[in-house]
């Protein structure tokens, strides 16, 4: 059994490791030499400023009145500049979308494992090219630009993270600090010659991070007075900041301004996925060198009904992909466009020569053009010839930058290749558990015993042979673990195959076998829809009528059927765009007091009480060891590990969920009870403690949902690691009940995906990492069982009375 969990162990690491290397390394390439338009730009300095959070229709839709929320922007719409909706990609989180904007590509997918504040390589930026960068706004976005910088030119100003608190009386004050701070910094730059003189130099850039709107509406809601009010306060911002900026520069007419937003949001206050709420954000242009609002009277190629809606129909929108403001920033004010920017020029924004855009296109698809040649280059130095294959599609200038396929085709060039030793190695596995099984529960009569001396051999030269293919190749380190690990496996599947002929056999009764492969299926299926498991639980509940148990235990058979349909509405619920419904929660005794209080006090913006945060991790950190306490009895100690665990569980709850807990403990109560009636009407012993807590535990995990208020107990400061750590513990509270195998692994293995949002992203990786922790899990349950069941912490010893 130690052999077996050694190997499994070292198969499902390097296998888990290996997804990372297929799906998710980094696109970017570097080397490229930066290409510029040589023409004189139309202007000096750029104004970027990005509200982040900002939906579309939240700023173009006017009042009831006719008026406008915004009356600056919509005076600049409609007579200084063009506009359009800027259209995300997923995941629509801050520093992809900001990653798009100043950079030009859409995100890296290796910064899956490093968050969203770390770069997972350097890359390009506008920032990076400009003469000098000035930025103001949030912690979490300013620094991963002057970190990826060459040089010293990029200046950044923020505010302290605790500042970005969802649970703040009134988050627009972080936008009120950056206006506040650019005011204060274009004043003192006049009595600064040295300052003065650099503001004064052309390729500068002036960037404004304004997060009040994004933290508005997380805790209050897009629909929200305050995540309204936060946008006028936005508009008139801006306006004195232009003000300004253009007294400052004696009104030269040399500075360009761009307004847009990084991503939207839901109704419910979330991004991140693809709804249009969250994907279509706004963009306003103006000034040096962009287009002045151009009037139309026919049909616009828009079928989205938005320009009827928001009173814009007699004005030219022009619509954009994220990516392609990056270049449009650059042609504005002369500076090479970033190295890895895969985005296009939108030449309607211009006002220029027509010289001018063909130049500025032109430079645009050199640009791609150098990263195609720099990938082809990269991947044909590791590859034998005879085996490389060239990508056939040579585009023109703009064809180029639209279908950048020859990025991708060389980008996943080795994924093919990797994927199949990985099914190889799975297929080795998964045969040799065959074998396991096999001589775990058959018994065999007679064998024949074959020699497997070549075998050995054999497998000593496909290893070599690999070897020297992945030396030639100059591959990676990874690559030979990938490679080679399934010739070991391999080895072992067929020296075990050989060792026996079975000539006659008998299976022996476990039942439970057949159950598994049974189910495998339905598991898969339930990742992906929800309703199976109430599918599922309908039809487990007929189980003691459809068995014979209903005419020995009635009263514990109708329990059991009640139970079943209770616990199957739980997962057509929402997991997330429901609000949070505490008066449910207080239909339970226990920490419902935590989170009433807690909820209280949020709606109040009166901010998370220390008390209540304190209780918070205290019970989070004593649920493991409190189950040690109880007695050691099976009803006691089953009783003491519900209690524990769903403490911690209703601390992460908003609503109806805090019910699971106890619908599925009295479920499982009631199956011990019915599973005893059953051993003993077979005539065997009750007394399987250990196996039934390992049923127990499996089945005593809630079925969670994903709202980012459920962490609001234990904290309500934006940090990601934290609050991703508490949101995956209760998510592993459930997943746990999952008992699939390899076979499952392998087809998660094919639908682990590099695109899309990072729910979708986080999604395809964790259903493949469960599966692939199942093995392991399994074989460390029987000592946790044991633990939980046999043993008991004694805190003090008391003395023996001795009675006369």
């Amino acid at each position: 059994m130690i052999t077996f969990f050694v190997i499994g162990l070292t198969v499902h690491v390097v296998f888990f490791i290996s997804i990372f290397d297929i799906y998710f390394t980094s696109p970017l390439v570097h080397g490229m030499t930066p290409h510029s338009t040589p023409l004189e730009p139309p202007a000096s300095r750029l104004v970027l400023v990005v509200a982040d959070g900002l939906r579309a229709d939240s700023l173009f839709t006017p009042l009831p009145n006719g008026s406008s929320r915004t009356p600056y922007l919509r005076g600049i719409i409609e007579d200084k500049g063009t506009w359009g909706v800027s259209h995300t990609r997923v995941p629509t989180e801050s520093r992809p979308g900001h990653v798009a904007l100043i950079a030009g590509f859409y995100e890296d997918v290796s910064a899956v494992a490093k968050g969203w504040k770390e770069n997972p390589v350097e890359f390009d930026s506008v920032f990076n090219e400009s003469r000098h960068t000035w930025c103001w706004g949030s912690p979490d976005i300013l620094p991963m630009f002057a970190k990826g910088a060459s040089g010293d030119h990029v200046y950044t100003h923020t505010y302290p993270a605790v500042e970005e608190d969802f649970a703040s009386t009134d988050a627009s004050k972080l936008d009120s600090w950056v206006f506040t701070q650019v005011k204060s910094f274009f004043k003192s730059a006049q009595s600064n010659s040295t300052l003065k003189a650099s503001l004064w130099e052309d390729k500068n850039v002036f960037f404004l991070h304004l997060l009040g709107i994004d933290t508005n509406g997380h805790a209050h809601r897009p629909m929200s007075q305050e995540y309204l009010d936060n946008i006028g306060l936005v508009d008139a911002g801006l306006a004195e900041v232009v003000s300004i900026i253009e007294d400052f520069f004696d009104n030269d007419g040399k500075t360009a301004y761009v307004f847009t937003s990084d991503h939207g949001m839901t109704n419910w206050g979330s991004h991140g996925a693809g709804h249009p709420s969250e994907t279509l954000t706004p963009l306003v242009a103006w000034g040096a060198g962009v287009q002045k609002a151009k009037g139309v009277t026919e049909p616009q190629p828009y079928n989205d009904g938005f320009l009827q809606d928001w009173k814009l129909e007699h004005l030219r929108r022009v619509d954009v992909s994220q990516a392609d403001i990056a270049p449009l920033m650059a042609s504005l004010i002369g500076v090479p466009i970033p190295v890895n920017s895969v985005g296009v020029l939108p030449l309607l924004y211009l006002n220029n020569s027509e010289r001018f855009k063909a130049e500025s296109m032109y430079t645009n698809a050199i640009q791609v053009l150098e990263q195609f040649k720099m990938k082809m280059m990269q991947k044909k130095e590791t590859t034998l010839s005879f085996l490389f294959t060239p990508y056939q599609y040579i585009p023109f200038c703009k064809e180029l930058i639209d279908r950048n396929k020859s990025l991708v085709y060389y980008h996943t060039y080795d994924r093919f290749f990797l994927g199949c030793s990985v099914v190889l190695g799975f297929v080795g596995w998964t045969s040799y558990v065959v074998l396991v099984i096999l001589k775990t529960h058959l018994v065999f009569f007679s064998c024949v015993q074959i020699p497997g001396r070549n075998l050995a051999r054999l497998c000593t030269c496909v290893a070599v042979v690999i070897t020297v293919f992945l030396l030639i190749q100059r591959s990676p380190i990874t690559y030979y673990i990938y490679c080679l690990l399934p010739v070991p496996v391999w080895y072992s599947v067929l020296k075990d195959a050989q060792n026996f002929t079975c000539v006659s056999l008998t299976v022996r009764n476990k039942p439970g076998s057949c159950m598994a492969v049974y189910f495998c299926c339905p598991q898969v299926v339930s990742f992906f829809h929800r309703a199976m498991l109430t599918v599922g639980l309908a039809v487990l509940s007929l189980w003691p009528f459809l068995s014979g148990l209903f005419g020995k235990a009635k009263s514990r058979s109708l329990s059991w059927l009640v139970g079943c349909l209770c616990l199957a509405a739980f997962p057509l619920m929402p997991v997330v765009g429901r609000e949070p419904n505490i008066h449910l929660m207080l239909l339970v005794a226990v920490c419902a007091y935590v989170p009433s209080l807690t909820h209280s006090s949020l709606q109040q913006k009166r901010g998370l009480p220390l008390l209540n945060q304190i209780i918070s991790w205290s019970t989070l950190a004593s649920s493991i060891f409190v189950p040690l306490l109880s007695s050691t009895r099976l009803f006691h100690r089953l009783l003491s590990i519900f209690l524990s665990l769903t403490s911690t569980y209703l601390l992460l709850s908003t609503g109806s969920e805090a019910l699971f807990p106890p619908v599925l403990s009295w479920l499982m109560f009631v199956w011990i009870n019915i599973e005893q009636e059953a051993l003993l009407a077979q005539g065997m012993s009750s007394r399987q403690e250990s196996g039934v807590c390992s049923h127990f535990l499996y089945f005593c995990f809630p079925l969670p949902s994903f709202d980012p208020a459920s962490v609001y107990c234990f904290l309500t400061v934006f940090n990601p690691f934290i609050m991703g750590g508490l949101m995956m513990w209760k998510v592993l509270l459930f997943l746990i009940v999952l008992v699939i195998s390899d076979l499952m692994a392998l087809h998660f293995f094919f639908m682990v995906q590099d695109y899309g949002s990072w729910l979708d992203i986080g999604t395809s990786i964790s259903h493949y990492v469960i599966v692939m922790s199942m093995t392991i899990f399994l074989m460390l349950l029987s000592v946790v069982t044991h633990v939980l069941t046999s043993q008991r912490l004694v805190l003090w010893r008391q003395r023996k009375m001795h009675f006369p």
